[in-house]
């Protein structure tokens, strides 16, 4: 879900935020961001989007008080080629963490054996299907006998009167 800020305007640029009805400031907003949340901040007077502007200045702020979020090269980048610049190198790490997460998964116990498990999977079914026939042929002779009087016994019965 978006969180919705209201900025209001004048010199002090005020962000409200709608969710819990309070001021907040800069560095909320931050931490809010950097835990995932989704941010929308919009002028209260005109409506307009000024999301990209706040964030920029959340950036602008935690470089100011030292904790530089971005490399200089990467501002550089940024100012000449636009969001163009944010994008290639996004593109490229997710690409490097793509490969780490392929050549991990390689690694780890057990990768690379789909073929064995099916073996398995085989083996198991025909196991059962075993057991199947077996339990199968061993309750035929128990209904072959009849009521289960033996046979000694049935023949005292039955004879002489």
């Amino acid at each position: 879900m978006v969180r919705l800020i209201k900025r209001y305007g004048g010199g002090s640029r005020k962000l409200y935020d709608t969710e819990e009805s309070r001021y907040v400031s800069l560095d909320e907003i931050e931490g809010w961001v950097r835990h995932g949340q989704q941010l929308k901040v919009v002028d209260s007077a005109t409506g307009e989007d000024v999301t990209a502007q706040t964030l920029a200045q959340v950036i602008f702020e935690s470089h100011k008080s030292g904790t530089a979020m971005l490399s200089t090269d990467f501002l550089h980048d940024a100012i000449r080629r636009g969001g163009q610049a944010i994008g290639q190198r996004v593109e490229a790490l997710q690409s490097g963490v793509d490969r780490l997460a392929r050549k991990a998964a390689r690694s780890l116990p057990g990768a690379g054996m789909s073929g064995e498990l099916e073996t398995l999977r085989h083996s198991l079914t025909s196991l059962e299907q075993s057991i199947a026939n077996l339990e199968s042929a061993a309750a035929r002779p128990r209904a072959a006998k009849g009521n289960g009087t033996p046979k000694a016994a049935r023949g005292r019965r039955g004879g002489r009167a």
